[in-house]
Formats: C-alpha cells, sequence, structure tokens
C-alpha cells in the first residue's frame, strides 16, 4: 500500500497516466484558499474519527444535521424575502407565493425604512423599488391581509429598533392573535454584520444597538416565546467579500458575542441558544459551500458546549436559512442565473439548511417581478419534489474529498475566531476594524482572479455574446399614483393622530434608553401601539444612543 492508501501499482500507474495528460496542472484553489487536489482517497480521510467528526444526524457533533430525520422527514421552510411597492403591492406578492407553493413568509421593506425614515420624508420615486414601505401599524395590517399569523412563520428584515416587528405584534392584537403563537425571525437584528459589511442597514451606534438587542431578546424571551430575536447574518460578510470559511468563522464569533452579552444581561445561556439563528450566503463554489456549512455545524455544536457552557442538546444545534447568493449573479445573460441558483440550492441543500430562499434570475437588476419569482419557487419543489434530493440524509458524507474538505475547512474558520477572540471578542474586532480588513482583502483577491481571467464568469470575462438577446424582463415598478396616494394618507394619518399621545410615547421611549430597568422593545412596541411611526421612533432612539457611523477601513 502506499501513503495514499491505494495499491502501489494501482496508484502509481494512474499518477503517471494522469501526468501524461496533463503535464503541466496548474494548482487549483477553492475561494477559501484551499488546494483542491485531482484526486481524493483513503490517505485523505480513512473513517478512523467517524464518531468524533461525522457521527449520526440529530446527534453531536451535528456535522451530518441537527434533526434525526433532517430533509427525509421535514424538508426546508420555503421562505422567499420580498418586498416591493406599498403594502397592497406586497400583499398580492405573498398570496402569489404561498399559492405557488412557499412555507413561510419575509418582509423586505423599502430602502428608506433600512435607513430609518419615513416615506413622506424622500422623494416618491424611490420609494417602493427595492422594498415595501411599511411605516405604521396600518401599513403592517394591509401588507399580511389575509394571512393567517398563527399559522405562517414571518421574517421581519428589520434592523434595530426593530419597528416592524413591533407593527406585526400590534397587528396580532387587534386580530386577536395570541403573541405565543407568533412565529418567525428578527432577520437583520445583527447589528455587528450592519456595521461591519450593510452599512446602509445601520441605525445606531454600538453601545446603543448592544442594548436594544439585548432588551429585544429579553422581552421576546418573556412574551414571545416562539420567536427568534437574533439572527447572526453570515451573508453580510461573504457578500462583503469574505471567503466562505471567513465568513463562517466571522459569524460563529457574532454569535459568540451575543449570547455572552445576553448572559451579561441576565439571561441564561439556554434561553439564548433556544432563539438563535444564523444567516449563510450560498455561493455557486458547491463543495466548498457544502463543507463550509457541516464544519460550522460541528465547530457551533462543540463551542456552545465547550466555552458557553451551554446544557441543553438543543442548544448546540445550528440552525439557519440559506440564501442563493445574488453576489454571483450577473446582469449579462442573465438567464444563466437559473443554473446557478440550482446549484447554490443545491448545495444548500446538500449542507443541511433549515430554511431556503432562492434567488429570481433578474433579482441582480431589480425587485423580481411575478413571472421571475414563480421560477426561483419552482425550483425547490423541482429539487425537493422531482430531483429527490430529500431521499437520503447528507448523501455526500464518507465522500473521501468531502470530509477532507470540511476539515481543512473547519481549520481556516477556527482561525478565523482566534483571530478575533484575541481581539477581545467581536465586538472590539469589530471597532478596530478587523473583520472589514478581512473582508476587504478577500474582495480585492477574487476581483483580481475575475480580472486576470483565473475565475470564470460565464457571460462575463468568458462566452461573451456581443448582441445578447436573453434579457431580464423589465423590471417591475411601483404605481406612482397608488404610491402617491399611500403617502398622502400617510401624512394625513400623521396629522389626525394625537400629538400629545405621540410626544408622551416618545418621550417614555426616550427615557427607557437611560433606565436600565426598562425594556426599550417594550417601550417601541408601546410607542406603535399609539400611532408613533418607525421613522420618529428610529430617530428618537438615534438622539438618546447615538446616530450610527460605521467605521471605513481603507
Amino acid at each position: 500500500m502506499t501513503s495514499n492508501g491505494e495499491t502501489e501499482i494501482g496508484y502509481d500507474a494512474w499518477r503517471a497516466a494522469y501526468e501524461r495528460e496533463i503535464p503541466n496542472d496548474e494548482t487549483r484553489e477553492n475561494r477559501s484558499g484551499i488546494e483542491v487536489k485531482p484526486l481524493y482517497t483513503r490517505a485523505d480521510w480513512d473513517g478512523s474519527n467517524y464518531d468524533t467528526h461525522l457521527g449520526l444526524p440529530g446527534a453531536p457533533p451535528y456535522t451530518r444535521g441537527i434533526y434525526t430525520t433532517m430533509h427525509r422527514g421535514r424538508t426546508w421552510t420555503q421562505r422567499q424575502l420580498i418586498g416591493l411597492g406599498t403594502p397592497a403591492d406586497y400583499n398580492s406578492r405573498v398570496r402569489m407565493l404561498l399559492d405557488a407553493g412557499s412555507t413561510a413568509i419575509s418582509l423586505l421593506p423599502c430602502n428608506s425604512g433600512f435607513r430609518g425614515i419615513d416615506c413622506d420624508e424622500v422623494d416618491p420615486i424611490l420609494l417602493g423599488t427595492c422594498g415595501t414601505v411599511v411605516n405604521n401599524v396600518d401599513h403592517m395590517d394591509q401588507a399580511l391581509g389575509g394571512v393567517p399569523l398563527s399559522e405562517i412563520s414571518t421574517a421581519m428584515n428589520d434592523p434595530s429598533p426593530f419597528t416592524l416587528h413591533a407593527f406585526l405584534l400590534v397587528t396580532a392584537e387587534r386580530r386577536g392573535t395570541s403573541w405565543s403563537a407568533i412565529r418567525g425571525t428578527s432577520n437583520q437584528s445583527d447589528y455587528l454584520s450592519h456595521y461591519i459589511a450593510n452599512h446602509m442597514f445601520y441605525r445606531i451606534a454600538n453601545e446603543g444597538s448592544r442594548r436594544i438587542l439585548t432588551d429585544h431578546v429579553a422581552f421576546c424571551h418573556q412574551h414571545v416565546p416562539a420567536w427568534n430575536p437574533i439572527s447572526v447574518v453570515g451573508q453580510h460578510m461573504q457578500q462583503a467579500g469574505a471567503t466562505p470559511a471567513e465568513a463562517m468563522g466571522l459569524a460563529i464569533s457574532t454569535g459568540l458575542q451575543y449570547v455572552d452579552d445576553c448572559v451579561a444581561a441576565g439571561l441564561h445561556v439556554d434561553d439564548v441558544l433556544a432563539r438563535l439563528s444564523f444567516f449563510f450566503d450560498i455561493s455557486i463554489s458547491f463543495f466548498e459551500e457544502v463543507a463550509k456549512l457541516r464544519a460550522g455545524r460541528r465547530i457551533w455544536a462543540r463551542v456552545t458546549r465547550d466555552r458557553l457552557g451551554a446544557r441543553d442538546p438543543k442548544s448546540w444545534r445550528m440552525k439557519f436559512h440559506g440564501q442563493t447568493s445574488g453576489v454571483d449573479l450577473t446582469r449579462q445573460q442573465p438567464l444563466n442565473n437559473i443554473a446557478r441558483v440550482t446549484a447554490q440550492a443545491m448545495a444548500g441543500i446538500f449542507g443541511g439548511l433549515q430554511s431556503l430562499h432562492t434567488d429570481a434570475y433578474d433579482e441582480v437588476i431589480a425587485t423580481p417581478n411575478e413571472d421571475t419569482a414563480r421560477i426561483a419557487v419552482a425550483t425547490q419543489n423541482i429539487l425537493r419534489e422531482e430531483a429527490g434530493l430529500v431521499d437520503v440524509i447528507d448523501p455526500l458524507a464518507g465522500s473521501y474529498y468531502v470530509e477532507s474538505l470540511t476539515d481543512q475547512m473547519e481549520e481556516q474558520i477556527l482561525e478565523v475566531m482566534a483571530t478575533i477572540d484575541a481581539a477581545g471578542g467581536m465586538f472590539a474586532a469589530a471597532e478596530q476594524g478587523i473583520p472589514q480588513e478581512i473582508c476587504g482583502d478577500s474582495a480585492m483577491a477574487f476581483a483580481r482572479r475575475v480580472d486576470t481571467g483565473q475565475q470564470s464568469i460565464v457571460g462575463v470575462n468568458r462566452y461573451r455574446v456581443d448582441d445578447e438577446t436573453d434579457s431580464a424582463p423589465p423590471a417591475d415598478r411601483p404605481d406612482p399614483e397608488a404610491m402617491a396616494v399611500l403617502v398622502a394618507e400617510f401624512v394625513a394619518f400623521k396629522t389626525n393622530r394625537s400629538a400629545n399621545v405621540v410626544a408622551e410615547k416618545l418621550d417614555a421611549l426616550a427615557r427607557s434608553a437611560h433606565d436600565p430597568d426598562h425594556n426599550i422593545f417594550g417601550a417601541v412596541i408601546d410607542a406603535a401601539r399609539s400611532d408613533v411611526t418607525h421613522g420618529e421612533i428610529v430617530h428618537c432612539l438615534r438622539e438618546e444612543l447615538g446616530f450610527g457611523h460605521p467605521l471605513a477601513v481603507i
């Protein structure tokens, strides 16, 4: 036998034949910089560490998945992230997606909302082009009209101070739905990822955001027990340029920081972990993404038990939503994006995700129209019901390549985590600019690979077509008349409400920001219940806790 675990004659003969056919084979690397060999054998992974590194699904180390039956017993939640136009536009699209097979919903607010302002503060032409205008409880009630809130899981793409979640809870009150029946996720609660990589979402200074998040977690634990108040968004890091391994390391470090903060605020570690989830980008680097997710799950199980001291086995499970990577999609030859999204979705499924969004092929250009959104939903239906991807749990397990790559990805993830730990944790590292530099350096390295042709992008630097005919359909834009009516109604709403009550609730919100005995999110809900708007709530807390100014690293 050779060191490669094969018979000497057989392996040597293969190697000689390989080198004759490819005499000057260049070294290949994946996006995380790990060398990809042409062949993997028992020398790369011999199975002797099966129990400690692989095991069975639903049991430590959770490499093969966090549930015993995984997708064979319970397939992933089909959750399309959408947002467009007016609340009525959103409601129409949500109903179509539910009819098409979606099993959960997500609400993306208008960019003006992400920036913390109301619809009457911006040029109407900008409204609703990349998200839905939701500035008060009435807007939320209309957006979710006919949606049974006690039956459908909802994700609110809702940065601190979580006004969308507050509007949702007040809407549930209006309908007589118990908060204990409300399921879903504060999908953009990860303020550190906003500070590092997604500046449009970053509204309030870090220390203030830290307080709001821990108050949000505490409030939900007590009053909305089926809600996930923390979603760690590794997607932002990866789309800002971090490699898959770096993005996973930064995400895990962020999750550890949030748990430490919540425990310091008096919450029990198992209570926090029970409602913590992750959100990952899934690039087209297929095997690398599968290995990233498997390795991350294994690390999370270990650090939650050994480092954080969690005792409930459910706390060791890394639950995550995956989204096919928009940064891999191209404006050129956009129909090719259907193939890209399919490959990305398969990587996420084989990686063991719990929830999946598949991008529409025109999502790189604008908010998807109804037809392209249907294709995105149908892609998941086909993979689940026609391709047989749910029949076998972790079907790539035992592959010499996949297991070796999972181990190598784990090593790189741990290196990133060690860098963050040495800086004093993710909060301190972000304020020092360390993760920003990691993302920026890797983004530049990948751009150089594309510019030199080392990384092929079909239709961009390879296989270009001078006269492209497969262009994306024209982007849907909100009806300007409908948007004008919405803004006019909103202005009238603000005029007709009680100015004294609004002032009283804003004053209470401001006081809560400086009183550790008062829960800020509870005050946000009280304000929303009394007709205080999204922009007014954000403005108040910015005044009290500091305006968010991201650190730019050059």
